[in-house]
């Protein structure tokens, strides 16, 4: 008999354990503590095949309804000119698209909004979940999928601290038809890169607001890494202007304008002329910290982690969203061998994924390694090439 199932978090991660794990038979709740269904405003990821596998293999989307593709992997100079540029297909979304066409294929009155866990306590044969309104429920398996915050890692694992790693991505998105046309046309087709000293910049075209994907009806996304030092230099940057210290992130208009002056005149003066364009012409641009965080265990008897909860690790390969999807349906597949039998399915998933996620958080301090500190990062390098398990794959 497969089992009832608690997913706390509803973001895409857990939304792809919850939808995997009721299509293999299990009765699934996901619990999400914000009132409303979620947004990322100007979030764009690449789309790996992990990410868009429930799409495409059971939700009746093609690629081409949400996402957008380029053709060219391209890095500029400082002056504009393009100094290397080679074919490569990408395929690009937006947080948002990937969310709203997960979130339309699982039973809303299954996607409980406004419902925060705040404790868990598991015995032999169940978890009783506790919720911040002072209810509870029982469940035969808890799935955290909580994010790099979680919850369920500081009560499992308290000794596991996020790593900080020495800098953090400015980001934001523009409209396309916001931008010269020959901007637009530079941008459309590529994901375009530029590298400066201790530092590195991405451009690549994402679906619009309305999920878009036509040219000139998109948006131009970029990631920029810049090094800030631990202590009062971080803090001073991620206290908003409203006075509150994030530790994660500053969404869109949080940031005080003093930091984002100070960061457009570094894109005017550092940025190929186009780059800087993109960057200046974000209205409200957004700031991410970037952590390591690593779980020696993800499974503990009917409760486990998943996605950020259990690994964040850096963009560069850009896997993130692709590895908590991976592991929804290696839950799942886990759960289905074992009969429903949860610890045992838990032990198994742990032993599969440890040593990818390890693998892959290796990987990405590396990337990000050579670019912000070793001064290795180098166009045509085929560990650049995004992928889950390997560059390209």
């Amino acid at each position: 008999m497969m089992p009832r199932v608690a997913v706390m978090g509803g973001s895409v991660g857990g939304l792809t354990a919850a939808l995997v794990l009721r299509d293999a038979g299990c009765d699934v709740t996901v619990f999400e503590r914000s009132s409303a269904a979620l947004q990322a405003r100007g979030a764009g990821i690449a789309a790996l095949e992990a990410t868009l596998r429930y799409l495409t293999e059971r939700g009746g989307r093609q690629v081409a309804d949400v996402c957008s593709s380029t053709n060219w992997i391209r890095f500029l100079r400082a002056d504009g000119g393009v100094r290397h540029e080679q074919r490569h297909r990408y395929l690009f979304s937006s947080w948002n698209t990937i969310y709203r066409s997960l979130l339309g294929l699982f039973d809303p009155a299954r996607y409980l909004l406004g419902r925060e866990v705040t404790g868990f306590s598991p015995s032999a044969d169940s978890v009783r979940v506790t919720l911040a309104d002072g209810s509870a429920t029982d469940a035969d398996l808890l799935v955290c999928a909580d994010g790099v915050s979680s919850l369920g890692r500081a009560r499992l694992l308290p000794e596991v601290r996020p790593s900080y790693s020495g800098y953090v991505a400015w980001r934001g998105t523009v409209p396309e038809q916001a931008l010269p046309a020959t901007t637009r046309e530079r941008f459309g087709d590529a994901i375009t890169y530029q590298v400066l000293k201790d530092s590195h910049i991405l451009v690549y075209p994402i679906p619009g607001l309305d999920g878009a994907l036509t040219p000139g009806e998109r948006l131009v996304n970029f990631v920029w890494y810049v090094n800030v030092a631990e202590g009062g230099e971080l803090d001073d940057l991620m206290t908003g202007q409203d006075g509150i210290h994030r530790a994660v992130s500053l969404p869109p208009g949080a940031a005080r304008q003093s930091a984002v002056a100070a960061m457009r005149q570094a894109a005017a003066g550092e940025l190929a002329p186009s780059i800087a364009e993109v960057v200046t012409g974000v209205a409200e641009p957004f700031v991410q910290v970037v952590y390591d965080i690593a779980v020696p265990r993800m499974a503990f008897g009917r409760v486990c982690l998943i996605g950020d909860a259990a690994f964040a690790v850096r963009p560069h390969a850009a896997a993130g969203t692709a590895k908590a999807a991976a592991d929804g349906w290696a839950l799942a597949a886990e759960l289905a061998a074992a009969g429903g039998d949860v610890p045992t399915a838990l032990g198994r998933l742990e032993r599969g994924q440890l040593a990818l996620v390890q693998a892959l958080l290796a990987r990405c301090r590396e990337i990000g390694d050579s670019s912000q500190f070793g001064g290795t990062f180098r166009p045509g390098d085929q560990r650049l090439i995004f992928g889950l398990y390997e560059p390209g794959n």
